[in-house]
């Protein structure tokens, strides 16, 4: 998702190193010998373990407990999903807490599947998870099945919604009002009154939590969901299953692996969260990284297309144009209906739509209704309203904070929120000056942090790892240190994008690499860099 955040703005050109020959050289290279890659990870098994690896020595080194048989005994009936029938769905109970799962009632874990279309060519299971955190996965399969055919051939390709979300037992924080007013107003308003205000919904949002969900809270983080994802693999029969995750769901997949490394059997991680750090630090980057790419991307691009919008015909003229816009929503927010858009909404649709130059258009052409929004007909006025004031969910957040204020520690002073806040809105405004409301709530966060796992790459195969150097929402500074972390890794860096998530795709560099790898069995030799096709 989009809240996260480091604050070093350097050595992302510096990394980029290699040429597109060289990276589909490097393509082509065999994958080293599975009996090298188990003999050196022999030699750190003792430095490897996990906090929550247990000392059963029946199963294999470096994993960790078994699920109890009353849960791997059960069996899925499959049946056609009620909404993607290219899909099949069923339901598995997981254990609450699955370090104690004798306590407390059972979840219901939603799960799916879509059948390799080409059986007798079947490599095996590839599992895929969603982002967020606050996505749902249920429904993903079919979509990568449709865009990676190839891979849609050889795999059963699965997924399901995480504990917490979609049709899995989910959490409730706020009703659709509530919500409303935690992002509504202007978060760069830094006047005593607008600090106390955001302050009361941060500590109101966390505290109905507590309130709504508070049973379920303390269990919805990413070990506990790595724990879910073994017990769905063992009821389909698999020894060993591979794994696709983009986003947030790279973090799950980097638990997954060092919990269950002899489960894994290839793994693609697709513009990575900073799973070697704290979710504080990896949300303190964010504020660099989405300046960057609306100022260094979109801004230029939005410049050079005045003749169709208008917004101005050079960098300095867009963001004057911007600031003066939001202003004026600052003054006088724009009511249509139930909706309202204020200087949070402008931002809000900022954010949401740099996650892909695809919708540099569709935002261009948001910011040029709002100049004719006292001419624009009715039906354009609702649909932009609309789309203004579409930024996630209460169901999103809910997922959102109880995974990211409970995985990691927080700091829990509010008056250093406060400061940081006020540093943030004046450097990097578009995200920074949310700093404050959304740290808050982990500030205010009532479950004590999940069992830390350390990545380290141990026991695993070669994990391929991919990103962008202008990602706004997973860093590219965020990603050298989780690759530095998931020792034996491989990186594709991906220049000339700032999207996020690099496959499918586009790319026929990144499809190359990533299909070889899943196909082919051969994994990069090295790191590599991919340009990405430029496009008009």
């Amino acid at each position: 998702m989009n809240t996260a955040d480091t604050t070093d703005t350097t050595g992302a050109a510096a990394a980029v190193a290699d040429t597109t020959a060289a990276a589909r050289a490097a393509a082509t290279a065999p994958r080293a010998r599975r009996v090298a890659l188990v003999a050196a990870a022999a030699v750190l098994a003792g430095l490897a373990l996990p906090a929550t690896a247990g000392a059963d020595t029946a199963r294999d080194p470096g994993d960790a407990d078994p699920a109890p048989a009353r849960y791997t005994h059960q069996i899925l009936n499959w049946q056609p999903c009620a909404t993607q029938p290219a899909l099949d769905c069923a339901t598995m109970a997981a254990p609450r807490d699955w370090h104690h799962p004798g306590v407390g009632a059972d979840l219901t874990i939603a799960v799916s599947r879509h059948r390799a279309t080409d059986p007798a060519e079947r490599k095996g299971t590839l599992l895929m998870a969603a982002g967020g955190p606050g996505g749902t996965g249920l429904l993903r399969p079919a979509g990568l099945a449709k865009a990676a055919p190839a891979v849609g051939a050889a795999y059963d390709i699965v997924g399901f919604d995480q504990r917490g979300v979609g049709q899995s037992t989910k959490a409730v924080c706020q009703t659709p009002a509530e919500f409303q007013e935690f992002l509504a107003g202007d978060y760069r308003d830094r006047s005593p009154a607008a600090i106390d205000r955001v302050l009361t919904n941060s500590k109101k949002l966390a505290a109905s939590c507590q309130e709504r969900s508070g049973d379920l809270i303390p269990y919805l983080n990413t070990e506990q969901t790595a724990h879910d994802i073994d017990l769905f693999r063992s009821l389909l029969g698999e020894r060993k299953i591979s794994y696709y995750g983009p986003s947030y769901a790279t973090m799950i997949g980097a638990y997954y692996g060092t919990l269950f490394p002899h489960r894994v059997e290839r793994m693609v991680l697709d513009s990575n969260i900073g799973f070697d750090g704290t979710w504080e630090t990896f949300q303190l980057g964010q504020p660099m990284s989405f300046q960057r790419r609306f100022d260094e991307d979109f801004v230029p691009w939005l410049a050079a297309r005045d003749a169709t919008y208008h917004w101005g015909s050079t960098p300095e003229q867009v963001r004057a144009h911007w600031e003066r816009r939001r202003a004026a929503l600052h003054d006088s927010p724009i009511v249509e209906g139930p909706l309202t858009i204020g200087p949070n909404q402008l931002d809000n649709l900022a954010i949401s739509a740099i996650y892909s130059a695809s919708h540099f258009p569709d935002l261009a052409g948001l910011l040029t209704t709002l100049d004719t929004w006292q001419t624009a007909d009715a039906a354009t006025r609702t649909a932009a309203a609309t789309a203004f004031n579409s930024y996630l969910s209460p169901e999103f957040l809910a997922e959102f904070f109880a995974v990211t204020c409970s995985d990691t520690p927080w700091t829990k002073d509010l008056d250093t929120w406060v400061k940081r806040g006020a540093e943030n809105t004046a450097r990097l405004p578009l995200v920074g000056s949310r700093t404050l409301a959304f740290g808050a709530v982990c500030a205010s966060w009532p479950v004590a942090p999940a069992p830390k796992v350390k990545v380290t790459g141990a026991h695993l195969p070669t994990t391929l790892m991919l990103n962008s150097v202008h990602d706004p929402a997973t860093y590219y500074e965020a990603a050298l240190g989780a690759h530095r972390a998931l020792r034996g890794s491989r990186l594709v860096t991906v220049t000339g994008n700032g999207d996020h998530g690099q496959y499918p795709g586009p790319d026929s560099c990144v499809t190359d690499v990533v299909e070889r790898y899943l196909l082919d069995d051969e994994a990069p030799a090295r790191d590599l860099t991919c340009a990405s096709p430029q496009t008009s």
